[in-house]
């Protein structure tokens, strides 16, 4: 029996939602957030303290990536690997584009715009508890800086430079194939779109104002039923309610930042 501890707006739950859906597979589900990542339990399954951890037949898969490989590897059909090697080492490539930089710099964004009130409202003793109980320090440095300093912190520069250099890969294949490794969809798709998301979201989707293949592929991927039902069909109210609270626009600094670059 396949388990997933998730939480609905973690962009690295979305994409193994997805591959769930993609492949035609259930799993159990249990709702992992704020201290609960911290429990004794909960730590004995993924000692990161992050989301997601797959649990099949007993035994914990962490990290995303690692999992979306495993479920390939488990469920041979339909297949969500290019059976070109040049293809499979695209698709690898785009994974490790997101683990290395992508990843932690989305947290930056995220947390300079929506989240930030999560964390600005607490006292500077609770924030720094809440920092001292994550197992990445270097997150934790992210998360007090953007919180303290909002869009002016240094690493919003550098997150836009990393989600920009995303953004041309995605436009470099699209001049190529329909998908981002090939002409179907594969890992690589499914390992990118939530981040893309994520910045249709927070209010910088004219990052790819001229980046014609970039919008064609996201509204490509839009349609696909396994991001529907993974990712929008599952976000309830209080999921919505900090992208529908934002309550400033993004654009003119992000446009300044990219002007820079």
């Amino acid at each position: 029996m396949l388990e997933l501890y998730h939480s609905i707006n973690s962009v690295c739950a979305q994409k193994v939602r997805i591959a769930l859906v993609a492949k035609g597979l259930q799993a159990k589900e249990h709702i992992v957030a704020g201290d609960q990542l911290f429990t004794p339990e909960y730590l004995k399954l993924n000692p990161n303290a992050v989301v997601p951890t797959l649990v099949d037949d007993g035994t914990p898969v962490i990290e995303s990536s690692v999992i979306l490989y495993y479920l390939e590897e488990k469920i041979l059909e339909p297949k969500l690997m290019p059976a070109d090697p040049h293809l499979r080492a695209r698709v690898r490539l785009f994974n490790k584009l997101i683990d290395e930089y992508v990843h932690n710099y989305c947290t930056v964004i995220s947390f300079a715009t929506v989240f930030r009130p999560n964390l600005a409202d607490k006292s500077e003793a609770e924030r720094e508890a809440y920092f001292a109980k994550a197992p990445s320090k270097k997150r934790s440095e992210y998360k007090r800086d953007v919180v303290k300093l909002g869009m002016e912190s240094k690493y919003v520069v550098e997150s836009i430079e990393f989600h920009e250099k995303l953004l041309d890969w995605i436009e470099e294949s699209m001049r190529r194939w329909q998908y981002l490794a090939g002409d179907s969809l594969s890992l690589a798709d499914i390992a990118v779109i939530p981040y893309v998301i994520r910045l249709d979201l927070i209010g910088l989707a004219r990052m790819w104002d001229k980046r014609p293949g970039v919008a064609a592929w996201y509204q490509r991927m839009h349609k696909q039923d396994c991001v529907e039902k993974a990712v929008f069909q599952r976000m309830g109210d209080a999921d919505w309610a900090p992208f529908n609270k934002l309550g400033f626009d993004p654009w003119p600094q992000v446009s300044r930042i990219i002007a820079s670059l």
